[in-house]
Protein backbone atom coordinates (compact mmCIF):
# COMPACT_ATOMS: atom_id res chain seq x y z
CA UNK A 1 0.00 0.00 0.00
CA UNK A 2 1.29 3.47 -0.90
CA UNK A 3 0.18 6.31 1.36
CA UNK A 4 0.77 10.03 1.04
CA UNK A 5 0.77 12.51 3.94
CA UNK A 6 -0.02 16.14 3.15
CA UNK A 7 0.31 18.50 6.09
CA UNK A 8 -0.10 22.24 6.41
CA UNK A 9 -1.92 25.10 8.09
CA UNK A 10 -4.57 25.15 5.33
CA UNK A 11 -5.67 28.59 6.51
CA UNK A 12 -7.43 28.53 4.17
CA UNK A 13 -6.97 25.55 1.87
CA UNK A 14 -6.86 26.69 -1.76
CA UNK A 15 -7.06 25.24 -5.26
CA UNK A 16 -3.30 24.76 -5.58
CA UNK A 17 -3.41 22.46 -2.55
CA UNK A 18 -6.05 20.36 -4.29
CA UNK A 19 -4.17 20.29 -7.60
CA UNK A 20 -0.97 19.24 -5.83
CA UNK A 21 -2.85 16.46 -4.02
CA UNK A 22 -4.30 15.18 -7.29
CA UNK A 23 -0.88 15.27 -8.96
CA UNK A 24 0.69 13.43 -6.02
CA UNK A 25 -1.90 10.67 -6.14
CA UNK A 26 -1.19 10.16 -9.83
CA UNK A 27 2.60 10.65 -9.83
CA UNK A 28 3.22 8.45 -6.79
CA UNK A 29 0.49 5.91 -7.57
CA UNK A 30 -0.96 6.44 -4.10
CA UNK A 31 -3.69 4.26 -2.72
CA UNK A 32 -4.59 6.92 -0.16
CA UNK A 33 -3.61 10.50 0.65
CA UNK A 34 -4.13 11.85 4.17
CA UNK A 35 -4.60 15.62 4.42
CA UNK A 36 -3.66 16.86 7.91
CA UNK A 37 -4.37 20.41 9.10
CA UNK A 38 -1.76 21.23 11.74
CA UNK A 39 -2.67 22.19 15.28
CA UNK A 40 0.37 24.45 15.72
CA UNK A 41 2.86 24.54 12.83
CA UNK A 42 6.45 24.50 14.14
CA UNK A 43 7.60 26.96 11.46
CA UNK A 44 4.93 29.53 12.45
CA UNK A 45 5.37 29.95 16.21
CA UNK A 46 3.03 32.54 17.68
CA UNK A 47 0.78 32.66 14.65
CA UNK A 48 -2.93 32.70 15.47
CA UNK A 49 -4.72 30.26 13.18
CA UNK A 50 -8.38 30.06 12.30
CA UNK A 51 -10.21 27.55 14.50
CA UNK A 52 -9.35 23.86 14.15
CA UNK A 53 -12.96 23.01 13.33
CA UNK A 54 -13.21 25.58 10.55
CA UNK A 55 -9.97 24.46 8.91
CA UNK A 56 -11.08 20.83 9.04
CA UNK A 57 -14.44 21.78 7.53
CA UNK A 58 -12.98 23.70 4.61
CA UNK A 59 -10.45 20.95 3.91
CA UNK A 60 -13.27 18.41 3.73
CA UNK A 61 -15.14 20.68 1.33
CA UNK A 62 -12.05 21.30 -0.81
CA UNK A 63 -11.02 17.64 -1.14
CA UNK A 64 -14.52 16.18 -1.36
CA UNK A 65 -14.19 15.39 -5.07
CA UNK A 66 -10.78 13.70 -4.76
CA UNK A 67 -11.71 10.03 -4.06
CA UNK A 68 -8.38 8.86 -2.61
CA UNK A 69 -7.96 11.89 -0.36
CA UNK A 70 -9.05 11.75 3.29
CA UNK A 71 -8.91 14.67 5.72
CA UNK A 72 -7.46 13.56 9.05
CA UNK A 73 -7.78 15.36 12.38
CA UNK A 74 -4.78 13.46 13.84
CA UNK A 75 -2.51 16.50 14.39
CA UNK A 76 -5.36 18.62 15.70
CA UNK A 77 -6.38 15.90 18.17
CA UNK A 78 -2.79 15.57 19.36
CA UNK A 79 -2.63 19.27 20.22
CA UNK A 80 0.62 21.13 20.83
CA UNK A 81 3.23 21.66 18.14
CA UNK A 82 2.61 19.49 15.07
CA UNK A 83 6.01 17.93 14.46
CA UNK A 84 6.24 16.00 11.21
CA UNK A 85 8.49 13.27 12.60
CA UNK A 86 5.78 12.35 15.15
CA UNK A 87 3.09 12.34 12.47
CA UNK A 88 5.14 10.10 10.18
CA UNK A 89 5.90 7.78 13.09
CA UNK A 90 2.17 7.50 13.86
CA UNK A 91 1.23 6.60 10.29
CA UNK A 92 4.14 4.16 10.00
CA UNK A 93 2.98 2.38 13.14
CA UNK A 94 -0.65 2.41 11.96
CA UNK A 95 0.19 1.17 8.44
CA UNK A 96 3.34 -0.82 9.15
CA UNK A 97 3.45 -2.49 5.73
CA UNK A 98 2.76 0.69 3.77
CA UNK A 99 5.23 2.84 1.87
CA UNK A 100 4.82 6.41 3.12
CA UNK A 101 5.42 9.63 1.21
CA UNK A 102 5.45 13.05 2.86
CA UNK A 103 4.55 15.89 0.47
CA UNK A 104 6.59 19.11 0.40
CA UNK A 105 7.17 22.00 -1.96
CA UNK A 106 10.65 23.05 -3.05
CA UNK A 107 10.58 25.89 -0.52
CA UNK A 108 10.04 23.38 2.30
CA UNK A 109 12.64 21.04 0.80
CA UNK A 110 15.32 23.71 1.11
CA UNK A 111 14.30 24.33 4.70
CA UNK A 112 14.05 20.62 5.56
CA UNK A 113 17.48 20.30 7.28
CA UNK A 114 16.27 22.80 9.93
CA UNK A 115 13.18 20.72 10.82
CA UNK A 116 13.00 18.85 14.09
CA UNK A 117 14.45 15.34 13.65
CA UNK A 118 14.59 15.24 9.83
CA UNK A 119 16.38 11.89 9.94
CA UNK A 120 13.43 10.46 11.87
CA UNK A 121 11.08 11.63 9.16
CA UNK A 122 13.21 9.96 6.49
CA UNK A 123 13.34 6.72 8.49
CA UNK A 124 9.58 6.43 8.18
CA UNK A 125 8.75 8.20 4.92
CA UNK A 126 10.13 9.33 1.59
CA UNK A 127 9.92 13.04 0.83
CA UNK A 128 7.83 13.71 -2.27
CA UNK A 129 8.69 17.08 -3.76
CA UNK A 130 6.57 19.41 -5.87
CA UNK A 131 8.23 22.30 -7.68
CA UNK A 132 6.83 25.71 -6.82
CA UNK A 133 7.38 28.12 -9.70
CA UNK A 134 10.91 26.77 -10.23
CA UNK A 135 13.38 27.05 -13.09
CA UNK A 136 13.88 23.95 -15.25
CA UNK A 137 17.21 22.99 -13.65
CA UNK A 138 16.01 22.87 -10.04
CA UNK A 139 15.83 19.06 -9.80
CA UNK A 140 19.47 18.24 -10.47
CA UNK A 141 20.75 20.84 -8.03
CA UNK A 142 18.33 20.01 -5.20
CA UNK A 143 18.71 16.22 -5.63
CA UNK A 144 22.48 16.44 -5.30
CA UNK A 145 22.30 18.65 -2.21
CA UNK A 146 19.68 16.44 -0.54
CA UNK A 147 21.53 13.18 -1.22
CA UNK A 148 24.80 14.64 0.05
CA UNK A 149 23.12 15.82 3.27
CA UNK A 150 20.93 12.80 4.05
CA UNK A 151 22.26 9.95 1.89
CA UNK A 152 18.78 9.42 0.44
CA UNK A 153 16.79 10.41 -2.60
CA UNK A 154 13.43 12.14 -2.72
CA UNK A 155 10.51 11.35 -5.01
CA UNK A 156 9.22 13.93 -7.47
CA UNK A 157 5.61 14.93 -8.01
CA UNK A 158 4.99 15.80 -11.63
CA UNK A 159 3.52 19.23 -10.99
CA UNK A 160 4.91 22.78 -10.94
CA UNK A 161 2.70 24.66 -8.51
CA UNK A 162 1.62 28.26 -9.00
CA UNK A 163 2.61 30.75 -6.27
CA UNK A 164 -0.82 31.08 -4.61
CA UNK A 165 -0.72 32.63 -1.14
CA UNK A 166 -3.12 31.75 1.67
CA UNK A 167 -2.18 35.14 3.15
CA UNK A 168 -3.54 36.92 0.09
CA UNK A 169 -6.74 34.89 0.26
CA UNK A 170 -7.19 35.99 3.88
CA UNK A 171 -6.69 39.59 2.75
CA UNK A 172 -9.30 39.19 0.01
CA UNK A 173 -11.73 37.58 2.44
CA UNK A 174 -11.11 40.40 4.91
CA UNK A 175 -12.13 42.85 2.20
CA UNK A 176 -15.11 40.73 1.12
CA UNK A 177 -13.65 40.31 -2.37
CA UNK A 178 -14.35 37.32 -4.68
CA UNK A 179 -12.25 34.28 -3.81
CA UNK A 180 -13.22 32.15 -6.82
CA UNK A 181 -9.82 32.39 -8.56
CA UNK A 182 -8.25 30.64 -5.56
CA UNK A 183 -10.80 28.42 -3.79
CA UNK A 184 -13.77 26.38 -4.92
CA UNK A 185 -17.34 27.59 -4.55
CA UNK A 186 -18.15 25.55 -1.45
CA UNK A 187 -15.06 26.82 0.40
CA UNK A 188 -15.82 30.44 -0.56
CA UNK A 189 -19.42 30.06 0.62
CA UNK A 190 -18.30 28.57 3.94
CA UNK A 191 -15.75 31.35 4.53
CA UNK A 192 -18.32 34.08 3.99
CA UNK A 193 -21.17 32.38 5.82
CA UNK A 194 -18.96 31.86 8.88
CA UNK A 195 -17.37 35.31 8.65
CA UNK A 196 -13.85 33.90 8.56
CA UNK A 197 -11.12 36.53 8.17
CA UNK A 198 -13.70 39.37 8.01
CA UNK A 199 -12.45 42.94 8.55
CA UNK A 200 -15.50 45.08 9.43
CA UNK A 201 -16.25 47.76 6.82
CA UNK A 202 -13.01 47.20 4.88
CA UNK A 203 -15.00 46.66 1.67
CA UNK A 204 -16.63 50.08 2.14
CA UNK A 205 -13.24 51.72 2.58
CA UNK A 206 -11.98 50.15 -0.65
CA UNK A 207 -15.03 51.38 -2.56
CA UNK A 208 -13.94 54.95 -1.75
CA UNK A 209 -10.71 54.34 -3.64
CA UNK A 210 -10.10 54.19 -7.37
CA UNK A 211 -9.74 50.58 -8.56
CA UNK A 212 -5.98 50.92 -8.99
CA UNK A 213 -5.65 52.38 -5.50
CA UNK A 214 -7.83 49.65 -3.98
CA UNK A 215 -5.64 47.02 -5.68
CA UNK A 216 -2.61 48.74 -4.15
CA UNK A 217 -4.20 48.57 -0.70
CA UNK A 218 -4.74 44.82 -1.11
CA UNK A 219 -1.09 44.35 -2.06
CA UNK A 220 0.05 46.43 0.90
CA UNK A 221 -2.09 44.26 3.18
CA UNK A 222 -0.54 41.06 1.83
CA UNK A 223 3.00 42.48 2.03
CA UNK A 224 2.49 43.59 5.62
CA UNK A 225 0.64 40.46 6.73
CA UNK A 226 3.49 38.22 5.59
CA UNK A 227 5.76 39.94 8.12
CA UNK A 228 3.23 40.17 10.96
CA UNK A 229 4.00 36.94 12.83
CA UNK A 230 7.79 37.40 12.77
CA UNK A 231 7.28 40.83 14.35
CA UNK A 232 4.88 39.59 17.00
CA UNK A 233 1.95 41.51 15.51
CA UNK A 234 -1.64 40.38 15.20
CA UNK A 235 -2.34 39.68 11.53
CA UNK A 236 -5.91 40.93 11.61
CA UNK A 237 -4.74 44.25 13.04
CA UNK A 238 -2.05 44.53 10.38
CA UNK A 239 -4.49 43.80 7.55
CA UNK A 240 -6.97 46.31 8.97
CA UNK A 241 -4.38 49.10 9.03
CA UNK A 242 -3.28 48.26 5.48
CA UNK A 243 -6.77 48.06 3.96
CA UNK A 244 -7.73 51.42 5.47
CA UNK A 245 -4.42 53.25 5.03
CA UNK A 246 -5.45 54.99 1.79
CA UNK A 247 -9.17 55.22 2.49
CA UNK A 248 -9.16 59.01 1.95
CA UNK A 249 -6.70 59.10 -0.95
CA UNK A 250 -9.41 59.79 -3.53
CA UNK A 251 -11.85 61.77 -1.38
CA UNK A 252 -12.17 65.46 -2.43
CA UNK A 253 -11.47 67.98 0.33
CA UNK A 254 -15.00 69.36 0.00
CA UNK A 255 -16.59 65.93 0.63
CA UNK A 256 -19.09 65.60 3.46
CA UNK A 257 -16.96 62.71 4.73
CA UNK A 258 -14.35 65.27 5.80
CA UNK A 259 -16.69 67.65 7.58
CA UNK A 260 -15.10 68.44 10.92
CA UNK A 261 -11.57 67.50 9.82
CA UNK A 262 -8.89 69.99 10.82
CA UNK A 263 -5.12 69.89 10.55
CA UNK A 264 -3.32 69.83 13.88
CA UNK A 265 -0.81 72.57 14.65
CA UNK A 266 1.97 70.07 15.36
CA UNK A 267 1.67 68.69 11.82
CA UNK A 268 2.93 71.99 10.41
CA UNK A 269 2.66 72.90 6.73
CA UNK A 270 1.46 69.62 5.18
CA UNK A 271 2.47 68.98 1.53
CA UNK A 272 -0.44 67.87 -0.72
CA UNK A 273 0.96 64.32 -1.29
CA UNK A 274 1.03 63.79 2.49
CA UNK A 275 -2.40 65.17 3.39
CA UNK A 276 -4.30 61.93 2.75
CA UNK A 277 -2.60 60.20 5.67
CA UNK A 278 -4.25 62.65 8.08
CA UNK A 279 -7.64 62.65 6.35
CA UNK A 280 -7.41 58.86 6.13
CA UNK A 281 -7.03 58.50 9.90
CA UNK A 282 -9.95 60.89 10.35
CA UNK A 283 -12.23 58.94 7.98
CA UNK A 284 -11.17 55.61 9.49
CA UNK A 285 -12.08 56.85 12.96
CA UNK A 286 -15.14 59.01 12.30
CA UNK A 287 -16.78 57.20 9.38
CA UNK A 288 -15.66 53.58 9.82
CA UNK A 289 -15.55 53.62 13.63
CA UNK A 290 -12.01 52.30 14.03
CA UNK A 291 -11.08 52.90 17.63
CA UNK A 292 -7.71 51.18 17.92
CA UNK A 293 -5.26 54.05 18.32
CA UNK A 294 -2.32 51.97 17.10
CA UNK A 295 -4.13 51.32 13.80
CA UNK A 296 -5.11 54.98 13.49
CA UNK A 297 -1.53 56.05 14.20
CA UNK A 298 -0.23 53.72 11.49
CA UNK A 299 -2.66 55.27 8.98
CA UNK A 300 -1.91 58.81 10.19
CA UNK A 301 1.82 58.63 9.46
CA UNK A 302 2.09 56.01 6.70
CA UNK A 303 3.43 58.52 4.13
CA UNK A 304 5.59 60.87 6.18
CA UNK A 305 6.74 58.60 8.97
CA UNK A 306 7.43 60.09 12.38
CA UNK A 307 9.85 59.79 15.27
CA UNK A 308 9.43 56.76 17.52
CA UNK A 309 6.95 54.89 15.33
CA UNK A 310 5.19 51.78 16.56
CA UNK A 311 6.17 48.49 14.97
CA UNK A 312 2.80 48.45 13.20
CA UNK A 313 3.33 51.99 11.93
CA UNK A 314 6.80 51.14 10.58
CA UNK A 315 5.45 47.99 8.94
CA UNK A 316 2.63 49.80 7.10
CA UNK A 317 4.99 52.61 6.04
CA UNK A 318 7.39 50.08 4.51
CA UNK A 319 4.81 47.73 3.01
CA UNK A 320 3.35 50.78 1.25
CA UNK A 321 6.77 51.47 -0.27
CA UNK A 322 7.77 47.94 -1.30
CA UNK A 323 4.55 46.17 -2.35
CA UNK A 324 5.00 44.15 -5.53
CA UNK A 325 3.78 46.75 -8.03
CA UNK A 326 5.99 49.58 -6.79
CA UNK A 327 8.56 50.47 -9.43
CA UNK A 328 11.09 53.20 -8.70
CA UNK A 329 14.85 53.47 -8.52
CA UNK A 330 16.09 51.73 -5.40
CA UNK A 331 12.94 49.77 -4.58
CA UNK A 332 14.80 46.47 -5.00
CA UNK A 333 17.26 47.51 -2.29
CA UNK A 334 14.44 48.28 0.11
CA UNK A 335 12.63 45.04 -0.77
CA UNK A 336 15.76 43.06 -0.01
CA UNK A 337 16.02 44.72 3.40
CA UNK A 338 12.30 44.29 4.06
CA UNK A 339 12.26 40.56 3.29
CA UNK A 340 15.64 39.78 4.86
CA UNK A 341 15.46 36.55 6.82
CA UNK A 342 16.58 37.13 10.38
CA UNK A 343 16.25 35.39 13.73
CA UNK A 344 12.88 36.26 15.23
CA UNK A 345 14.59 38.10 18.06
CA UNK A 346 16.16 40.47 15.50
CA UNK A 347 13.11 40.99 13.26
CA UNK A 348 12.04 44.27 14.79
CA UNK A 349 15.58 45.71 14.72
CA UNK A 350 15.99 44.90 11.04
CA UNK A 351 12.55 46.37 10.27
CA UNK A 352 13.60 49.69 11.78
CA UNK A 353 16.93 49.59 9.95
CA UNK A 354 14.91 49.22 6.76
CA UNK A 355 12.72 52.14 7.88
CA UNK A 356 15.78 54.34 8.42
CA UNK A 357 17.05 53.55 4.93
CA UNK A 358 13.61 54.21 3.40
CA UNK A 359 13.42 57.60 5.11
CA UNK A 360 16.94 58.47 3.95
CA UNK A 361 16.12 57.59 0.36
CA UNK A 362 12.85 59.53 0.48
CA UNK A 363 14.63 62.67 1.66
CA UNK A 364 17.39 62.23 -0.90
CA UNK A 365 14.83 61.81 -3.71
CA UNK A 366 12.87 64.95 -2.73
CA UNK A 367 16.02 67.03 -2.38
CA UNK A 368 17.30 65.92 -5.78
CA UNK A 369 13.99 67.05 -7.29
CA UNK A 370 14.25 70.38 -5.51
CA UNK A 371 11.11 69.71 -3.50
CA UNK A 372 10.54 70.62 0.11
CA UNK A 373 11.02 67.81 2.60
CA UNK A 374 8.23 67.56 5.15
CA UNK A 375 9.68 68.29 8.62
CA UNK A 376 8.07 65.18 10.16
CA UNK A 377 10.02 63.05 7.70
CA UNK A 378 13.27 64.86 8.46
CA UNK A 379 12.77 64.48 12.19
CA UNK A 380 11.92 60.81 11.79
CA UNK A 381 15.12 60.15 9.87
CA UNK A 382 17.25 62.02 12.41
CA UNK A 383 15.57 60.10 15.23
CA UNK A 384 16.42 56.69 13.76
CA UNK A 385 19.86 57.71 12.57
CA UNK A 386 20.75 58.81 16.10
CA UNK A 387 19.47 55.52 17.53
CA UNK A 388 21.52 53.34 15.17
Amino acid sequence: MRIGIFGGSFDPVHSEHVRLAAAAIESLALDKLFVLPAHTPPHKPGKKLTSDGARLDICRLAFADLPKAEVSDYEIRQGGTSYTYLTCRHFKETYDNAELFFLVGTDMLRDFPTWKNPEGILNDATLAVCARNEADDWLEKESAAFEERFGKKFAVINYNGAPVSSTYIRVLAGAQMPLSPYVNESVEKYIYEKGLYAIPRASEALVLQKPSRAAHSLRVAETAAKRATSLGLDEEKVITAALFHDCAKNIPQESNLLQGFALQKEWGDVPPPVLHQFTGAYVAQQIFQIRDEEILDAIRFHTSGRSNMTTLGALIFLADMVEAARNYEGVDVLRKLYWKETPKTDSRRYLFECLQEALRRTIEYLEEKGEKVYPLTKRAYEFYKNKS
